[in-house]
């Protein structure tokens, strides 16, 4: 959390906030000079001041510098003295420090309560309700990620990462060469600078090569940057300075991005020239934190401008030549929420972010939304290991070989943000859910079997007692498979699937029809044997009988089946005469059923169709064998309603 805040430093600022007695605490936190504040004020509530605003911004002035420990502590005293008079925010904040120090059940409590709390207007109250999304379904979602601690990670932060050329362009607050006591307040580092490193072949680490942009580099922070597809212009954020700071009305010193334009010198070097501020900063608000578009077309960025949803939003701009833009357009309410959304990166596949608006397992999560159309899809938690319960940030990859980088500043790392390259696998679950395609009914105990393209079996289930079931292992991203459900009484189905290119959870439910019924000829049929009758008679044999119990018990079975019945003849005997007698046939079928308790309603029609509808050539005068005359001698029930 530290390095998000220096990067758009007036963006936490959210809450309007109470003078304390301890004036020079105050002017140290008003200053953003957090760590000597927290100990300000601690030593107020050591000699007796346990007011809400102390331990206000006591709490805040170690959430601001994550660190959660001492938040969690100040703010769960606050909430106990001073629960019905603090804002919604403050239930918010003590939640997220319980998640830094992985007391997620606690965290829970206070996410409902804040959930209950916060304004309508607030998405976060329905991110973190629990209703839909809870903590456990991130904590369980498969490990994507293998995560590896660069060499050029310092004690400091290091963070901000881009590739260039080849190499990794990334943002230090460790500088070898000049301004090393220059230090900034608020987390009492050097102030941040851009350095080249280069990747190993393996691209699991990077070496610090040199200092990168001396030209663009000022006295104060640039970081994040950002490089159009030719390389030849660069997005960075800088503090709001043109050889002076500037600062806002309320005193703050907002952030601005810039550009500038490479130029190759004869050794082979780039130096870049002709720095401009982007046309849509502000004095008034921050901007910073580019993406470009593969084709160059777009430019993501992060800011809390006017319009903005939450604290920061991500919002794009079409790149419509030299220096010129379009407005800013805000992503809108899919992506952003009232939170914090940060460090964008765009590929022709997805938009990666960083937020604190939806659940997640700690301060930041990285998030995806795939692209489908040039419409971001609901962002989706990318999990552990890449997510931790501290600030995950700043993930860049490439699509092609699935590999990149993203910071952290966990505790497992070296110092405060480190950078970690990673690899991500691309790991595949099928779950679904077996039911009767009449009834809707789930099934339980059917046999579900995944089958590769070459119908080897690769995994086999039993449907639960909801229906439901799941393969989860051995299934490869961009794959056909087929997925075949059996059951007694029943009809087996298969269902053939293609596997996404990422990593992710498809549903595949398999409906079963009852094994009495076949589609056939684009008709829903009740599936029997032969009803025979009598040389020139209409009336139930026993053994039609026992075929047409079936039917009887099909529709018992199923009180919302609707029937129709019709009966054929062969093309042997007089047209006339055949066409009455498989209408008597049909109404005698008809009768039947009724007579063994279904209701006449259900029975739309029973009509006889003669040897008008035959099913092969054998027609009048066409020789054909017995075999074949006996095709069209049937009777058909057609389930005309479910």
């Amino acid at each position: 959390m530290k390095r998000t805040i220096i990067i758009l430093v007036l963006l936490v600022m959210q809450l309007v906030y109470s003078q304390t007695k301890n004036k020079t605490a105050d002017a140290l936190f008003d200053k953003m000079y957090y760590i000597e504040a927290a100990k300000s004020y601690e030593m107020s509530i050591k000699n007796g001041d346990v007011s809400k605003e102390i331990l206000q911004r006591v709490g805040d002035a170690h959430y601001f510098n994550t660190q959660m420990e001492n938040a969690s502590k100040w703010y769960g005293k606050l909430l106990a003295d001073y629960s019905n008079e603090v804002s919604a925010e403050y239930y918010f904040r003590y939640a997220q420090s319980l998640q830094g120090i992985q007391n997620y059940e606690l965290a829970k409590k206070w996410m409902k309560s804040f959930s209950e709390k916060q304004k309508a207007s607030d998405s976060r109250g329905e991110n973190f309700s629990l209703k839909t999304v809870t903590l456990e379904d991130i904590k369980a979602i498969k490990p994507q990620f293998i995560l590896e601690n660069l060499d050029i990670n310092s004690a400091y932060s290091d963070f901000g990462p881009m590739f260039y050329k080849g190499d990794l362009v990334y943002s230090t607050t460790v500088d070898s060469s000049y301004l090393k006591t220059a230090k900034y307040g608020w987390n009492d580092q050097p102030f941040l600078n851009l350095q080249l490193g280069k990747i190993s072949p393996t691209q699991t680490d990077v070496t610090f090569k040199e200092r990168f942009g001396k030209e663009i580099t000022t006295q104060y922070h640039e970081a994040c940057v950002a490089f159009s597809p030719d390389e030849k212009t660069i997005y960075f954020t800088r503090n709001n300075y043109n050889g002076k700071l500037k600062r806002d009305a309320k005193g703050i010193n907002n952030l601005k991005m810039y550009s500038a334009k490479a130029v190759e010198n004869g050794n082979g070097t780039v130096k870049w020239e002709n720095v401009k501020e982007l046309p849509f900063n502000s004095d008034n608000y921050s901007v910073g934190q580019p993406s470009v578009s593969k084709d160059g077309k777009k430019l993501y960025f992060i800011s809390d401008m006017p319009g903005t949803i939450g604290s920061t939003d991500v919002f794009v701009v079409d790149i419509l030549g030299e220096d010129q833009y379009s407005n800013p357009k805000n992503l809108g309410e899919k992506v952003n929420t009232s939170g914090r959304e940060m460090f964008p990166f765009i590929t022709d596949k997805a938009l990666y972010f960083s937020s604190d608006g939806f659940l997640g397992l700690g301060g930041l999560d990285v998030f995806e939304s795939r692209l489908n159309n040039e419409i971001f899809n609901t962002p989706v938690n990318l999990g552990a290991p890449l997510n931790s319960n501290l600030d995950d940030f700043g993930y860049i990859v490439n699509e092609e070989t699935n590999k990149g980088f993203v910071c952290s500043n966990r505790k497992t790392g070296k110092g405060d943000d480190d950078i970690y390259s990673f690899e991500r696998s691309c790991t595949q679950s099928i779950k679904g859910y077996v039911f009767d395609a009449i009834s809707n009914a789930k099934i339980a105990g059917a046999i579900v079997t995944l089958k590769n393209k070459e119908n080897q079996k690769i995994d086999e289930t039993v449907s639960k007692i909801d229906g439901s079931y799941e393969f989860d292992g051995n299934i490869a991203c961009s794959t056909s498979y087929t997925i075949e459900a059996a059951k007694d009484n029943f009809a087996t189905n298969t269902k053939a699937i293609t596997t996404a290119e990422s990593s992710g959870v498809i549903q595949v439910p398999i409906d079963l029809d009852p094994a009495l019924i076949e589609r056939k000829d684009g008709l829903l049929k009740i599936k029997i044997g032969i009803i025979f009758f009598d040389l020139d008679k209409s009336n139930i044999r026993y053994d039609a009988a026992i075929e047409l119990n079936k039917v009887v018990l099909l529709m018992s079975q199923y009180p919302t089946i609707i029937i129709k019945i019709e009966s054929h003849t062969d093309s042997r005997a007089n047209d006339q005469y055949n066409l009455e007698l498989s209408d008597r046939r049909a109404k005698s079928t008809r009768d039947y059923i009724i007579s063994q308790g279904i209701a006449p309603d259900r029975i739309e029609s029973a009509i006889g169709y003669g040897e008008t509808q035959l099913i092969n050539n054998c027609s009048n005068g066409v020789p054909c064998t017995e075999v074949q005359h006996q095709i069209n001698r049937r009777s058909e029930f057609i389930i005309t309603k479910m």
